[in-house]
């Protein structure tokens, strides 16, 4: 570098330090000047800097953030947002945030239930994988690298752009961010041929504790495994995962039946737990229960809705349900024929098929944002009807907003992996994964509070229905309630009476590969893998 050019680099530096410095009053400007001496491109490092003083923090803080609880003026915030856009910077930050002790929070589409991905009680920063959301599709090999920071919808509609009988087995919502959507393992309507999203990753990307990139030759067998489905964000920065794209017909078929209590819900929902996870793996038959008013009555009843994607045509699926659920009364009238696999997702929540590409391209939140809790269960064996009335009574209680259930079959390729392929372990055996939701309007303490000890009620209700030694939890669906480490260090075995939940036996390797790649527990959370 000539002196000229070099004084030129400096004056920059001067010029940004001094903004920064006058711009922000936080103790921690330290770690911002840090990040950008040892940045190689100080500008562009400055530009995805954000501080509760520059205009654009409350924006890119909070428009991934989905649960409105953490929103509120009393949460603790992060001192710094970086969005990176290059590998380095993310390099840069950890180096700093050590060095300036700050802890590391990373967020990817901001769907942490509790919102651990972007809070914290110590000073902090998040890193927001907002800008690593390429989607590169290899319709030849069937796979495809995608962002930690690129959506599910944004992920579909890549894949299906470049060929529409190929599909990649995630989750139902189109903003999900797939970097955490796939660390805690990744279910949708494809679960039952193809598994979960982690089971269909091929490679990754991420950077470790001491700033190294590593891919899965290079950082082992061992943290690979860690990094689908045992929370990612314990081991390392995810970058990008390389994933499996899958074949599946050209054919689909969906249909949306609605049954209240009037119209025979409490059978049909004790006899769906016989046959939804007995199925064809081609045949997914989702349900989802609530309160609503009923428009024959007058009076509040508890709604099933059954929705189904079929790998096949109309007829066929009429006929497979006579056969298996003659009580659903289906008929060829109710079915729909879909396009393409992710049109189902659109259809799923409701909304006009015609919609379907703006809405997986669209980083606005699907449903509204709402102030919610929520929890989850695996069922084991099916609920007997005296069990699945004394749940109605209980919904039948809340006022509304109404608590929210989703019931999603397990069964077929789900119980033909091993539990311990990946870190999660809810495999033979369980037959149901629950998904329990209630949600509130307004701000007041008082009432979060009540509407929290009501979702507690109902979940130690549904305790009598399932095993409980331990009683297990899906990790996507984080869940505080269930234990929690120390802002210090925390024991393996504290950290067990959460981690067991989420991982079963599992929990113990997690452990081994903490230790090995992250020894001082640099990446840390509420509910993170702790080392011994």
């Amino acid at each position: 570098m000539t002196k000229s050019n070099n004084l030129a680099f400096q004056f920059i530096l001067f010029l940004l330090y001094s903004f920064l410095w006058a711009a922000s009053a936080d103790p921690h400007q330290d770690f911002i000047t840090c990040c950008l001496q040892k940045s190689s491109d100080p500008v562009a490092f400055s530009r995805v800097i954000s501080t509760p003083q520059t205009s654009s923090y409350s924006s890119i803080l909070n428009v991934t953030v989905q649960n409105l609880r953490f929103t509120l003026p009393n949460t603790p915030k992060p001192r710094v947002i970086i969005t990176p856009d290059r590998d380095s910077q993310i390099q840069t930050a950890i180096r700093c945030s050590k060095k300036h002790g700050l802890q590391i929070r990373i967020l990817s589409g901001g769907h942490d239930f509790e919102g651990s991905s972007y809070v914290s009680d110590v000073p902090f920063f998040v890193l927001n994988m907002f800008n690593y959301r390429s989607v590169s599709v290899d319709a030849k090999s069937r796979t495809a690298w995608v962002g930690a920071g690129a959506t599910l919808g944004e992920t579909y509609y890549n894949i299906v752009k470049t060929n529409r009988s190929l599909a990649f087995p995630g989750g139902y919502y189109p903003q999900i961010g797939i970097g955490g959507h796939v660390s805690g393992g990744g279910y949708g309507c494809l679960l039952r041929k193809f598994g979960l999203a982690a089971d269909n990753v091929l490679d990754a990307r991420v950077i470790d504790a001491n700033g190294r990139i590593l891919n899965r030759k290079s950082m082992g067998e061992d943290l690979f495994w860690a990094i689908r489905g045992g929370m990612g964000a314990s081991f390392a920065v995810i970058l990008e995962y390389r994933v499996r794209l899958v074949e599946i017909s050209k054919e689909l078929t969906a249909f949306r039946l609605l049954k209240t209590l009037e119209t025979n819900a409490t059978d049909l929902v004790h006899k769906w737990q016989y046959v939804a996870p007995n199925l064809s793996e081609n045949l997914l038959l989702e349900l989802s229960l609530t309160v609503i008013q009923s428009n024959q009555t007058g009076k509040r009843t508890v709604q099933a809705t059954f929705v189904t994607l079929f790998e096949g045509g109309a007829d066929e699926l009429v006929s497979i349900m006579d056969e298996q659920f003659p009580e659903l009364g289906l008929v060829k009238k109710d079915c729909i024929q879909l396009s393409s696999w992710v049109e189902f997702i659109i259809y799923f929540y409701g909304r006009p098929l015609e919609l379907t590409d703006s809405l997986l391209t669209s980083r606005v939140s699907l449903n509204p944002k709402s102030y919610f809790k929520s929890k989850s269960d695996f069922i084991q064996k099916p609920i007997p009807k005296q069990g699945i009335q004394k749940l109605w009574d209980m919904m039948l209680k809340i006022d509304f907003p109404a608590l929210l259930m989703n019931w999603t079959p397990l069964g077929a390729k789900m119980a033909e992996i091993p539990e311990s392929e990946i870190p999660f372990p809810h495999r033979a055996g369980n037959i149901i994964l629950v998904y329990e939701k209630i949600q509130w309007m307004g701000t007041d303490p008082k009432l979060m509070q009540q509407r929290i000890a009501l979702i507690r009620e109902f979940h130690s209700l549904m305790g009598e229905f399932v095993d409980n030694d331990p009683r297990a939890a899906y990790a996507d669906y984080r869940d505080l309630d269930l234990g929690v480490n120390n802002v210090g260090k925390t024991s393996v075995e504290q950290a067990r009476i959460w981690g067991a939940q989420y991982f079963k036996n599992n929990f113990d390797r997690l452990v081994k590969v903490k230790t090995m790649v992250d020894p001082h527990d640099y990446f840390k959370n509420e509910q993170s893998i702790p080392p011994l």
